[in-house]
């Protein structure tokens, strides 16, 4: 048995705090939590202090603080369902997340916010309010949800909307990404496969070359020079790549992030995946704002900030500063020249029916299968354009050294 030291709320929110002997840490929180408690923090007197931190010495509140501690999408998604199952199951929204603080690795990001969420709602505060407390974790789609059913007394139906709504975004980025993935194993192997050529094996062929005491064709001189430069300057061309990727992300997400955005709405093969992608994610991501109660200047401003696209960003903002003056969601959008017809015609006729979230719904769905239809013409188009990319590169480097073969049995021959 070990002595542990405690901080815990009582029945009446106040903190308390004492020692508790127990076999085991989990041992101590079972017995506090018998007693009618909530602990904050739970450490064991005899650990060294060197091994506290490994040996349950952290408190919740400094888990559950700490700016590291942050779930993904993924995680997200399953404490949402997870979370929406156990209040469906009869627990309070408070034991539901104790449960879920309790469960695997304590400081994962699932633990660590759900820890910090269930302190909140002990000392008071609104879920909606716990959840905002969490920008880096929950968007403002999820607060503004939260709080519509909280209002309305559906938090069981809006967590398993939120559900839906990060299920399909998942879907959708899922197909993108392996959609990628194909052309970047083939241009990386390519990349390494020349690299090696470069430093490996064309040497060899230049010493050669370098005997015959003739002018070399073009080409080979041309190769050689290649091989000759990175072997020389190899790491410099690295590092120069390096930061040049690091400037070009950071133009990308910063000032020159619109006209980026824009020419990836532009740009032919991949714009039929970013715009499709994009749209559908919009249409459902209001879809599920308004069905849920979220008045239509939150919800165009919550699709502003999640869309992921500055170009439709800003277009969504205009739209929302001419809603102001009474005039409709789709009137602005097509005016806009971003969004497709059908989409903004599709808007304005749920607009006059009174039925947007249903004309939505379509419109998320109607693009999700031109995404899908996206991704195949994509990787199909790709294929022969990659097979052409490394046909050019090893004809190349295949002229540059026949040809002075040939140079030098010419010369042999004469």
């Amino acid at each position: 048995m070990a002595n542990f030291d405690y901080v815990a709320l009582n029945a009446q929110k106040a903190k308390v705090s004492g020692a508790i002997e127990a076999a085991d840490r989990r041992g101590a929180l079972a017995a506090l939590k018998a007693q009618g408690l909530t602990p904050l923090s739970i450490s064991e007197q005899a650990a060294p202090k060197e091994a506290k931190g490994k040996q349950g010495g952290e408190s919740f509140w400094k888990l559950s603080s700490g700016p590291a501690k942050r779930m993904k999408p993924a995680e997200v998604l399953l404490f949402t369902s997870e979370l929406a199952d156990l209040i469906e199951a009869g627990m309070t929204l408070g034991a539901a997340l104790n449960s879920l603080a309790n469960q695997g690795d304590p400081n994962s990001g699932i633990c660590v916010v759900s820890a910090d969420l269930r302190d909140r709602i002990m000392r008071g505060e609104a879920f909606s309010d716990a959840v905002n407390a969490h920008p880096k974790t929950f968007p403002g789609i999820y607060g503004n949800m939260v709080r519509a059913g909280e209002a309305s007394g559906a938090m069981v139906e809006v967590l398993h909307r939120l559900t839906e709504h990060y299920e399909r975004n998942q879907s959708m980025k899922s197909k993108i990404v392996s959609a990628m993935t194909y052309p970047a194993i083939v241009l990386g192997m390519g990349v390494v496969a020349v690299i090696f050529a470069m430093v490996k094996i064309v040497p060899q062929f230049t010493d050669l070359f370098a005997s015959m005491g003739r002018e070399l064709p073009l080409p080979t001189r041309m190769l050689m020079a290649m091989s000759d430069g990175l072997i020389k300057y190899g790491v410099v061309y690295a590092v120069a790549a390096v930061v040049l990727i690091v400037l070009f992300r950071k133009w990308c997400t910063g000032s020159g992030r619109m006209k980026w955005d824009g020419f990836k709405l532009r740009m032919p093969l991949v714009k039929g995946l970013i715009a499709s992608g994009a749209f559908a994610s919009l249409a459902y991501t209001m879809q599920t704002l308004l069905a849920n109660g979220v008045n239509v200047l939150q919800a165009l401003r919550i699709s502003e900030e999640t869309c992921g696209n500055a170009v439709i960003g800003a277009e969504l903002r205009k739209a929302r500063e001419r809603v102001t003056d009474g005039t409709t969601i789709s009137g602005p959008l097509a005016q806009s020249g971003v969004f497709p017809r059908m989409m903004t015609d599709m808007m304005a006729l749920g607009e006059q029916t009174g039925n947007l979230p249903n004309a939505l719904g379509h419109i998320g769905k109607r693009y999700e299968a031109e995404l899908n239809r996206n991704i195949k013409v994509f990787t199909t188009a790709l294929e022969p354009l990659l097979i052409i990319l490394v046909a050019v590169v090893v004809g190349f480097v295949a002229i540059a050294i026949l040809s002075a073969v040939f140079s030098a049995t010419s010369a042999m021959g004469a």
